[in-house]
């Protein structure tokens, strides 16, 4: 989804890197306590730096909401993309706002699975399947990298969210039932969005078939002959219907990379986030969330090198800081692998909602809906209480 983020005054892009730094660390100080910066993992240096939490985009919500009920800060500046920022204002206070420096800072992912084509996709596999004397369940469960529409969607055809550190336990949950206990006979499937890939790799780690088990469901094709260019018997057999969706990022990388790695360093542990293509997760090491990665370099033994398949600019700090303890690591492909999106967050939009701030307006503010606000927490929470973690408030739906 395109978003239109107005043009700057000529002023901000004129400014050097040195002006930029010094006039956003006072605008930052003015503010003092009435404002909260996020900073994503894959956000460049020269950004995440001025940022008060750093984390993956559903902690960092968190982090968010915790720290607003406690100082009462009013501004919530994410250096993220869209979704990100969705979450953020979801999860704090009503009356909290959010702001994203760039509107066009979306994630090309979650723009691959909107409301509109979620909802064909459930009227056409629930026509074939009742067709088909199906008796049974399509559970639908959405990657948080995902719009709010979709997380609400989820939420009220009995889904949940889940991360890519949670989808293992998230699936699990689903296949017994979700909202209501499995009944004797019962089947179930999941229609799991926007990543197939970490649909995929999570449902092979569990045993399944990537071949008869699962098909992949592609929102623009148009034959009518198929549903989503899957086959009536590819529905009915599989359990996982998989969106036709990827990141952008760990879709550059190749398993002729590991290959490349395992020739140059024999002795390296290849380490990939599950976003990744299955044939570069059946070839690595280890596959892991991004905090799954950030823990296992933190714990790397010395002397150890590690070759790492994602953000190049995550990368580049895990290594800066893993070279101080013995360590050596690298990203797995030389290839230039960043969040082309996330790096429209930059010093000069970052100062301008600043300089906004300051003269009292908040632009750029990132706003739920009502009733897809309700929904939305509704499938975040089903995620938290499975994995054991206290839910958020929930507030009442409009219209309800």
């Amino acid at each position: 989804m395109i978003r239109w983020q107005p043009t700057l005054p000529q002023h901000y892009t004129r400014m050097s890197d040195a002006e930029l730094t010094e006039a956003i660390a006072q605008r930052r100080a003015q503010l003092g306590d009435k404002l909260v910066i996020l900073g994503h993992h894959y956000q460049q240096d020269d950004v995440i730096r001025f940022a008060d939490f750093t984390g993956d985009s559903f902690k960092l919500s968190q982090l968010a909401a915790e720290q607003v009920r406690q100082s009462g800060a009013p501004y919530v500046i994410f250096l993220g993309v869209h979704f990100m920022a969705e979450s953020a204002d979801i999860l704090t206070p009503e009356d909290t706002a959010v702001i994203l420096p760039d509107l066009g800072a979306g994630c090309s992912m979650a723009d691959m699975a909107d409301y509109e084509q979620a909802v064909t996709a459930w009227e056409q596999m629930h026509e074939l399947l009742e067709d088909r004397g199906f008796n049974g369940r399509i559970i639908p469960i959405c990657y948080m990298n995902s719009s709010a529409a979709i997380k609400a969607f989820c939420a009220e055809h009995g889904g949940a969210v889940c991360t890519s550190s949670n989808c293992h336990a998230i699936f699990k949950w689903a296949l017994e039932g979700g909202t209501q206990q499995r009944a004797e006979g019962e089947q179930i499937k999941i229609l799991f969005l926007p990543d197939q890939h970490l649909g995929r790799n999570t449902a092979a780690a569990m045993g399944y078939d990537i071949e008869q088990d699962m098909c992949v469901y592609n929102p623009r094709d148009t034959d009518p002959a198929l549903i989503g260019g899957c086959s009536e018997q590819q529905i009915e057999r599989s359990t996982f219907i998989l969106w036709r969706g990827h990141c952008s990022v760990h879709m550059l990388f190749r398993p002729e990379h590991v290959d490349q790695v395992r020739s140059a360093w024999p002795d390296a542990t290849i380490i990939v986030h599950p976003e990744c293509d299955h044939a570069v997760v059946k070839k690595a090491d280890m596959s892991a969330s991004t905090e799954g990665i950030i823990k296992a370099l933190e714990s790397a033994p010395q002397a150890s090198r590690w070759a790492i398949g994602t953000e190049v600019h995550l990368v580049d700090r895990l290594a800066r800081a893993a070279a101080e303890r013995g360590v050596t690591a690298r990203i797995l492909s030389d290839c230039q692998c960043l969040c082309t999106t996330m790096y429209r967050i930059d010093m000069p939009h970052l100062l301008y909602v600043l300089d906004r701030l300051i003269e009292g307006e908040v632009v750029n503010q990132i706003r739920v809906d009502p009733q897809v606000r309700y929904w939305a927490l509704e499938a975040m929470n089903r995620m938290l209480a499975h994995t054991g973690q206290p839910p958020a408030a929930t507030p009442e739906p409009a219209g309800v």
